[in-house]
């Protein structure tokens, strides 16, 4: 299962990258990842977040690892939970209208292939509509 959205963020891309990768802010704008805990302030390359996400009433948490941050560009991460395999990529492009960021979630493992994901497709393409939602509200903030 794929799950692909973009925005159109009208700021600059200073502002949108700090705002994403520094994790000390997101409680002040993220809805959904919440509760986030690392060993790190920022998205760097190695490191591991722990956090959770509610599509529903109950949360559920999962582990983030940081595979690779490449500056004011792109940043992918992945996670792992109990037969199920997610791998997401951030774009960050600059346009003549402000930054395109685009979200790009791979999912894979047992529950995709063999039960069906335990949360709809749809329900998933919210979330990440709401989230660079949050994003776009945050950065343009003056």
């Amino acid at each position: 299962m794929i799950v692909e959205e973009s925005i159109l963020i009208n700021a600059d891309l200073d502002k949108v990258w700090d705002t994403f990768t520094d994790l000390t802010c997101w409680k002040n704008w993220n809805n959904v990842i919440r509760d986030v805990e690392s060993e790190s302030n920022c998205l760097t390359s190695g490191c591991r977040l722990v956090c959770n996400f509610r599509p529903f009433f109950f949360p559920i948490n999962v582990c983030i690892e940081i595979q690779e941050v490449k500056n004011k560009k792109s940043i992918s991460w992945y996670a792992k939970k109990m037969g199920l395999f997610a791998e997401h990529l951030f774009d960050f492009k600059e346009t003549k209208n402000g930054i395109l960021v685009t979200s790009r979630e791979v999912f894979n493992g047992f529950f995709v292939r063999n039960i069906g994901f335990i949360v709809p497709k749809q329900k998933i393409q919210s979330l990440t509509r709401e989230f660079l939602n949050d994003l776009k509200s945050a950065a343009e903030q003056l």
